[in-house]
């Protein structure tokens, strides 16, 4: 239900990705089934990188964001206790053109990284944004910070891999039109990669898990702008946490409004993708969750991919 008009109402810019698994979250705020006293939100779906770069500006009151650009909004924003998105041994992908009798020859256990970091060399990789959690597992994976393309040619160095930055959504296309040689895929590309005409070369997400002894890969959150007093951060975490609570306990009409952000994603297809993303660690992050993200961005800080190391402040 919405806020009757005898309140007065406070309207909460709140900050999501059109995709399947953000859509199931705010599904009950977007469709008015639960109470919100007197917040109204109004939903404003952008790319991550997009509210990545809106959050460093301070422009939203909630927005989800990357993990990896966290590092850079703490000073504004708070992490609100639900909410995340975490690849538990699985995450964003590297995919290349499946080519008839050209298959990309790797070890499938031992020896695949390597060889994955060996083919990679001189490769142009599309990502799709450079604060995003994406990425940065990328150049965790490398351990180096990887350098931007020239529009035109291979990478600067024939050792390295260099990237260019594409939108979520055309990185196929980027790579099939020869843009780039290898694809850094999130969102549903991750279920569909194969019908588009891709093979796997790596699972960032799997390899972080081995990397870690077993925590999920970190790769976005839900945060608010610490211009809200403590006492009103709670009271509006608490009604995101509710229509994820919501859509969890009502699944199949969540699953439905979130059909419609599905590229390429039918009904089982999105459901699929919806429990990768949205599950007891979207809920709260847990003890498990926080070292997650902990590990994540001390091993950036490390390598030098942020410039300091993050405290992490939740609404509590």
């Amino acid at each position: 239900m919405t806020p009757t008009s005898s309140i007065e109402t406070k309207t909460i810019t709140l900050g999501h990705s059109p995709d399947p698994d953000d859509a199931f979250m705010f599904y009950a705020l977007a469709s008015g089934r639960i109470e919100t006293g007197p917040y109204r939100f109004e939903h404003i779906l952008q790319d991550i990188q997009t509210l990545n770069e809106r959050a460093t500006r301070g422009e939203l009151d909630v927005t989800a964001v990357s993990i990896h650009a966290y590092a850079y909004l703490q000073d504004r924003y708070a992490l609100l206790p639900s909410g995340a998105s975490m690849g538990d041994n699985y995450g964003p992908m590297l995919v290349q053109r499946e080519i008839p009798n050209l298959k990309f020859q790797i070890p499938k256990e031992e020896g695949r990284d390597e060889a994955v970091r060996e083919f990679l060399k001189g490769k142009r990789i599309a990502i799709p944004g450079t604060m995003t959690s994406a990425f940065l597992s990328l150049q965790l994976f490398l351990g180096r910070k990887l350098r931007q393309a020239s529009p035109a040619g291979p990478c600067a160095c024939a050792e390295e891999p260099c990237y260019v930055v594409v939108p979520f959504d055309e990185i196929f296309e980027a790579v099939k039109s020869g843009r780039a040689d290898v694809g850094l895929i999130i969102h549903e590309g991750q279920l569909t990669y194969a019908a588009e005409g891709f093979e796997l070369l790596l699972d960032l997400g799997r390899w972080w898990f081995r990397e870690t002894d077993g925590l999920p890969l970190p790769l976005g959150g839900n945060v608010i702008h610490k211009r809200f007093a403590p006492e009103e951060r709670k009271r509006i975490s608490d009604l995101l946490t509710q229509s994820i609570r919501y859509s969890l306990e009502h699944r199949q009409p969540a699953v439905l409004h979130s059909l419609k952000y599905g590229r390429g994603l039918d009904e089982a297809l999105a459901d699929r993708f919806v429990g990768m993303y949205v599950n007891d660690l979207t809920v709260d992050y847990g003890d498990r969750g926080r070292r997650g993200i902990t590990e994540f961005l001390t091993r950036a800080h490390a390598m030098g991919l942020i410039p300091h190391r993050v405290e992490l402040e939740f609404v509590v």
